[in-house]
């Protein structure tokens, strides 16, 4: 595996040791299947893309809710709209959540 950089909001660092498949599951027991998931066993958090989000069929919304703002994760059913997932937001903008690990392939250098 190539040497891969990431860029976050904290600036860019090489800490990728290897790549491969991850399954994960987040709280309300939405499975999201990443075939190209990086991983970084000297990072603390876990980023999600919306790109990995939408290639599992799920769609992306914002919403505010008084002086709180969400993220919503939908499916549509039948022409029936679902959320079947919602996070938080930081006063930064960016949004957060817990995800469990299902399963995973990962070759490291």
């Amino acid at each position: 595996m190539k040497e891969e950089s990431v860029s976050t909001i904290s600036g860019s660092t090489t800490i990728i040791e290897g790549s491969g498949k991850a399954i994960i599951l987040l709280p309300r027991g939405t499975k999201i299947e990443i075939i190209n998931a990086l991983y970084s066993p000297k990072y603390q958090r876990n980023l999600l893309s919306f790109k990995d989000i939408s290639q599992n069929g799920y769609h992306i919304e914002t919403l505010n809710e008084g002086k709180c703002e969400f993220l919503q994760i939908t499916s549509i059913a039948q022409g029936n709209k679902q959320i079947v997932e919602k996070f938080p937001a930081f006063f930064t903008g960016l949004y957060y959540t817990k995800i469990s690990s299902i399963e995973t392939h990962a070759i490291v250098n």
